[in-house]
């Protein structure tokens, strides 16, 4: 890069933070943290471990955010220093200048993306269920795939998971799964990726080598705390306890402690096998529980409950928000806001950030009109 190409980069990119700048109330923030920070010095703040707990998690998101914008100012300040040094010395080394560019739009754009997750159930943790569509092996070959791509979505952004649920499929597979992610705003960025997904692509699993189209859904939930209240009825559920049926390697226990929930007037079915312990797995799946009868409420205020439920949604052609295609061209493709990209395999190993994105962007500009 040279030193005009430089001058006109970092014009641009000063226009770039002039506008974060007016949309980031860095004030704001930092005065929110501070009241978090007083209420810690309580000498009963550990008393309530729920209430602390939550106080800490916001904590971290406040600190996260101001600590990216923070870096994001010192960043361009040394892009202005390079430049500077430029204008006086042409011996400047600029190699490194590309890369820093890069990842100043690349942070710039992440932290626009945080700011908006400021809806109430943006920060919880995330429930994500798979199930996969008609077609038997295929399609739980294809929820597998998806439930891996997830796991590995959550290594990278350093999320802890937990698999609640787990059963194999019939040859390869599974049959369905419930995994929980847990980390900042997980439930705010993984909202994006509730639906039927479709693959296309030869099939492993057939002699002829012919293509094969599948379906799976992911559903994805918020984990709820204390502080939004669900109401639920002791009548209203059907408990069942019965022998968990996962395989090794899934993180599943296999004692008679795994506990499945109907939820009699909605006919929602949550299960979990993760704990040892019955009443670990009761409670467990009683968060599932609450999780999805608030989304549930969600998409009633939004008058779109047929987009929720898993038993309304159709597994199948024409419902599915995205499409990945590995035959006979590569492709991933968002139906909702036309993303895509042709890097297939970056997709599948978990590389997420621009369907989410686009995504949470569009979701915002829809509210605003």
């Amino acid at each position: 890069m040279t030193y005009l190409e430089l001058k006109v980069i970092l014009s641009e990119l000063k226009e770039e933070l002039a506008i974060l700048d007016n949309s980031f109330d860095l004030e704001s923030y930092q005065e929110e943290l501070s009241e978090l920070d007083q209420l810690t010095f309580a000498s009963d703040f550990w008393s309530d471990q729920k209430r602390a707990q939550s106080v800490i998690e916001k904590q971290n998101i406040l600190k996260a955010k101001i600590e990216a914008y923070q870096a994001i100012k010192e960043l361009f300040d040394t892009l202005q220093m390079t430049y500077e040094l430029a204008e006086i010395d042409e011996t400047t080394d600029l190699s490194q200048i590309d890369s820093d560019v890069k990842r100043f739009k690349k942070m710039i754009a992440d932290l626009r993306v945080s700011t908006l997750l400021n809806k109430p159930y943006d920060k919880f943790n995330a429930i994500l269920e798979f199930h996969p569509g008609a077609g038997g092996t295929e399609s739980q070959d294809w929820a597998e795939m998806l439930y891996r791509m997830y796991l590995r979505y959550a290594e990278s952004k350093k999320y802890k998971v937990t698999v609640l649920d787990y059963m194999v499929g019939d040859e390869a597979g599974l049959k369905s799964a419930t995994i929980l992610i847990s980390g900042p705003n997980t439930y705010g960025y993984l909202k994006a990726e509730s639906g039927v997904h479709r693959l296309v692509r030869i099939s492993p699993f057939d002699a002829s080598g012919r293509r094969h189209t599948s379906f799976a859904s992911v559903t994805v939930v918020p984990e709820l705390d204390d502080s939004i209240n669900i109401e639920i009825n002791d009548e209203d559920l059907k408990i069942d306890v019965y022998r968990s049926g996962g395989n090794g390697g899934q993180s599943v226990n296999t004692t008679d402690s795994a506990v499945r929930i109907t939820h009699l007037p909605t006919k929602i079915v949550v299960t979990c096998q993760n704990e040892r312990s019955q009443i670990q797995n009761r409670e467990t799946a009683m968060r599932v529980l609450r999780g999805k009868l608030y989304q549930l409420e969600l998409e009633r205020q939004h008058e779109q409950l047929e987009q929720l439920a898993n038993n309304k949604i159709s597994n199948a052609f024409g419902s599915q928000i995205r499409s990945y295609v590995f035959h006979p061209y590569s492709m991933v493709k968002d139906h909702r806001t036309n993303q895509e990209t042709g890097n297939v395999q970056r997709v599948m190993d978990g590389d997420l950030d621009d369907f989410i994105d686009a995504f949470l962007i569009q979701q915002n500009e829809e509210s605003k009109g």
